[in-house]
């Protein structure tokens, strides 16, 4: 068994490197999980160990695992050829030593401690061990209860900013061989930039069906998708996390944790920002935070633009216009979000994301109506 440790000779040599498909993968559950852990010397040896799930775990198998008389816990994620959830998908197990591989490139530029820290990434059985945040609230339930989430986007774009600037232009080149993440990338940008645009029989109320029809039918509004789809999947720019979305940021005590990094390749910077504003422009018309939306998404560009300084600064217009693909595809797409539930919020959701798309402001102040 190939077990490598982050900061441990070993692993860095093993990122810089292509990765071997897995054979014979011992597959983990909750009954061999806490002899596995013990090997590691992970947790106190001899304690009876709590194993439950954590997260939703659509893509990976994830556990938490707690020892209740010391008080230590962790968070397990193995990647298995069928995602988690939709086991009709199966994708590469590689997916999680991309994030491993992100999280370890991304370190010396994460001041604030954004990312969560790596305890053990196993290799061989595709098997990433990370600290527990415990119940920390969730971006997304921040919002819908309409916190001030000023500070945790000042954040989030400041993170963004400093990757992009250090990984993009020339540094970007060699990163996106090591981050050949080909089959993630495409699965996510499908349910991004595809299928919500194409007939479909997504669960949808018949007024938001008959909104739906009428983009399918858009052939200006679907070339403008399928144009930023081409950039999307385009390997050059700087190095993304490609899945900046609320539900994968936990508000920990020290700050925010940016999870869920399966996704991570090289690519058009704006995305990573656009669809973090995505959200916070859904936040703002669907439910009645408007001007807190429109101050957080000023405070995330912000706070992006100036850790990544001028050069090479992606436009303001191509955020606003991922963001507005964002909007539409949470809206009539698979993966809907709880803000658009009511039609009422998610018809308001379709105007905004139209409008984005067909013509992207090219600053924060313009995006959400007053």
């Amino acid at each position: 068994m190939q077990l490598l440790r982050p900061g441990l000779p070993g692993l860095e040599s093993f990122l810089r490197i292509g990765c071997q498909p897995v054979s014979d993968q011992l597959r983990l559950d909750e009954a061999n999980l806490p002899d596995y852990l013990a090997k590691l010397d992970l947790l106190p040896p001899g304690e009876k160990l709590r194993v439950e799930p954590a997260g939703e775990g659509n893509i990976n198998w994830v556990r938490r695992v707690r020892a209740p008389r010391s008080g230590r816990s962790l968070v397990v994620k193995q990647a298995r050829p069928a995602l988690e959830r939709f086991p009709e998908y199966r994708v590469s197990t590689e997916r999680i030593v991309f994030e491993a591989r992100y999280y370890e490139t991304v370190r010396p530029l994460d001041r604030e401690g954004i990312c969560p820290q790596v305890l053990w990434f196993d290799a061989a059985q595709r098997v990433l061990v990370l600290e527990d945040l415990g119940a920390a609230e969730r971006l997304d339930a921040a919002l819908a209860r309409g916190a001030d989430v000023g500070p945790v986007v000042r954040a989030l774009g400041a993170f963004l900013g400093a990757v992009h600037a250090a990984t993009g232009a020339d540094a970007g080149r060699p990163l996106a061989g090591r981050f050949a993440n080909d089959e993630m990338r495409r699965l996510h940008g499908d349910h991004i930039f595809q299928l919500p645009y194409r007939a479909n029989d997504f669960p949808l109320s018949e007024a938001l069906r008959d909104t739906a029809r009428a983009i399918w039918r858009d052939g200006r509004l679907r070339a403008r998708i399928d144009a930023a789809y081409t950039r999307y999947l385009e390997p050059e720019g700087a190095l993304l996390h490609a899945d900046v979305q609320p539900t994968n940021v936990l508000l920990a005590p020290g700050g925010p944790k940016l999870l869920d990094a399966e996704i991570a390749h090289v690519g058009d910077p704006a995305f990573d920002v656009g669809v973090l504003v995505g959200h916070l422009v859904l936040w703002g018309v669907a439910g009645s935070g408007a001007a807190q939306a429109r101050a957080a998404v000023e405070r995330t560009w912000s706070a992006y633009a100036e850790a990544h300084g001028p050069r090479e600064l992606p436009p303001f217009e191509a955020v606003a216009l991922y963001a507005g693909i964002e909007v539409l595809r949470r809206t009539i797409g698979a993966a809907r979000v709880a803000a658009v539930e009511n039609d009422r919020a998610a018809l308001a959701a379709v105007e905004a994301g139209l409008r984005l798309v067909a013509a992207p402001p090219s600053s924060p102040a313009a995006l959400i109506p007053a």
